[in-house]
């Protein structure tokens, strides 16, 4: 079966102490070279803040479809990265996949980072039951004698709408500290 949704992943990985530049080098061609292969929708890295101590470098990638994906890691062009990759870096990295609800509490811009799935569901939740209720006071008396296709689709586009452009962003940014505690830790 072919699957067709986009798909992001977030890898971390250490590099060892004074392999910074050769990293950097052995990144920068690999990801020139890897943006050729088919799938591939983008790659955003974060580098460790200049000054810092941190030696972690975020990789976020973008594929097409998880079948991209799967290509992507069975190509020599990545299992010759990672290759590289392992000696120059602590470990073999954390890979995760981002489930899409990061970009409603990602500021426009910045990276998208994986969040704890609980924490994504409780602001969710806090933003759709509200919401909820009241397009069932407004919306949902107005289309009250509609078919109920039309006005069950009527109520989803304005619901979706609320959430993407003024529930959610809002609250990402209300509750923008407890989703990244990591960034309090950096400002100290």
């Amino acid at each position: 079966m072919i699957q067709t949704d986009p798909i992001t992943v977030s890898i971390t990985r250490t590099v060892k102490p004074g392999c910074e530049a050769a990293f950097e080098r052995a990144l920068h061609e690999f990801v020139q070279r890897s943006l050729a292969l088919p799938g591939q929708l983008g790659v955003h890295i974060m580098r460790p803040a200049p000054g810092s101590a941190s030696r972690e470098y975020g990789i976020v990638r973008k594929f097409a479809s998880r079948d991209a994906l799967a290509a992507f890691r069975t190509s020599p062009e990545y299992l010759e990265w990672n290759q590289t990759a392992l000696d120059l870096t602590e470990g073999s990295g954390r890979a995760e996949e981002l489930c899409g609800l990061e970009s409603w509490f990602t500021p426009p811009g910045a990276a998208l980072r994986p969040l704890p799935k609980w924490k994504m569901a409780l602001v969710t939740l806090g933003g759709v039951f509200p919401t909820s209720l009241l397009l069932g006071e407004t919306v949902g008396r107005w289309t009250r004698d509609w078919p109920q296709l039309t006005g069950a689709l009527v109520f989803a586009a304005v619901m979706v709408a609320l959430l993407t452009w003024i529930v959610m962003p809002l609250l990402s940014r209300l509750f923008h500290h407890w989703l990244h505690p990591e960034e309090r830790k950096l400002l100290k």
